[in-house]
């Protein structure tokens, strides 16, 4: 039996979309739903393979829940189950709403990093143009974040990372947003050997769950460009969480404001840090096309 898909992306950052609840007939579909971690885990390091698979970032289901309105299980290219993740759910919800399964224009998901509430832009012909998602709130606790550096916070926090000859030095802000952040503000974003560096900071002993990177230039109270080592999937155009990282922590520090333009490779997304000390995120998500996995693939 063949299994459809839908490919998607947030601003470059792509995906390969499942939801299990069309079509519930399907065996296949509904296996997806009592899979072991262990499975899908494998099942994503396949699909996400550029060059033997569909080839994305990231893998998302969509799934029933108890607990909202929908279920996202977000897996990395690399196989490791993500928390959350800001891009993929501008993604389901135009998803779902677009095909009908909400029609509502603010939902709730479920994730591991808790529950979620995008709200659809609606254009002509009740067609998404865009999605505002309450991001929930920053958390700079260290042991929350977490990061073991032997202080409450992380706030331009000098580190040394690396050994040998391969060491460098940068001024860290740890921040949580449902998933680990490392924010690092320098003066020219292009200029930072972003492959060779990423996997330094993500895999250092004083992150245990291992950790997103941001290195970002403030150009303006209201305008920053950053880019992104993303856990798991290495560098990625865009990074939902990873621009409310940045954006809260620029704020925090006194680099700029609590509303602002993040620019990031794939393009702009704009961050807000709101007075009830939520961040609300606000971009673009698109389909780029739909397809179905063979049955000799699936084997």
């Amino acid at each position: 039996m063949e299994l459809a898909f839908t490919k998607m992306h947030g601003l470059g950052n792509d995906f390969i979309v499942i939801c299990t609840l069309e079509a519930r007939d399907q065996g296949i579909l509904r296996n997806l739903e009592t899979m072991t971690t262990e499975s899908l885990e494998a099942f994503s390091r396949e699909v996400c393979d550029r060059h033997f698979g569909v080839g994305a970032d990231g893998l998302v289901l969509i799934l029933p829940s108890a607990r909202a309105d929908f279920r996202m299980r977000i897996f990395n290219s690399d196989g490791s189950e993500a928390r959350m993740c800001g891009n993929a759910i501008r993604c389901v919800a135009k998803y779902v709403y677009e095909r009908g399964l909400f029609t509502k224009p603010s939902l709730k998901v479920e994730t591991l990093g808790g529950i979620v509430e995008p709200t659809v832009v609606i254009a002509g012909e009740a067609r998404v143009d865009g999605v505002t998602v309450d991001m929930g709130q920053p958390v700079f606790t260290a042991k929350d974040v977490p990061c073991e550096v032997g202080r409450e916070e992380a706030i331009m926090l000098k580190k040394t990372f690396g050994q040998g000859d391969r060491l460098v030095e940068f001024p860290i802000t740890c921040v949580s947003m449902g998933n680990p952040h490392c924010v690092i503000f320098v003066d020219d974003v292009d200029k930072i050997d972003l492959e060779a560096i990423g996997p330094l900071i993500e895999n250092d002993p004083i992150f245990p769950q291992r950790v997103n990177v941001e290195f970002a230039h403030v150009e303006s109270p209201d305008s920053i460009r950053m880019r992104v080592w993303e856990r798991g999937a290495g560098i990625t155009l865009a990074c939902g969480t990873g621009a409310c990282a940045t954006l809260a922590a620029a704020a925090r520090v006194g680099l700029a404001g609590r509303h602002a333009k993040l620019r990031l490779p794939g393009g702009v997304l704009d961050i807000r840090w709101a007075q009830d000390n939520h961040i609300y995120m606000t971009g673009p998500a698109e389909e780029v096309f739909s397809g179905e996995l063979s049955p000799d693939w699936l084997k």
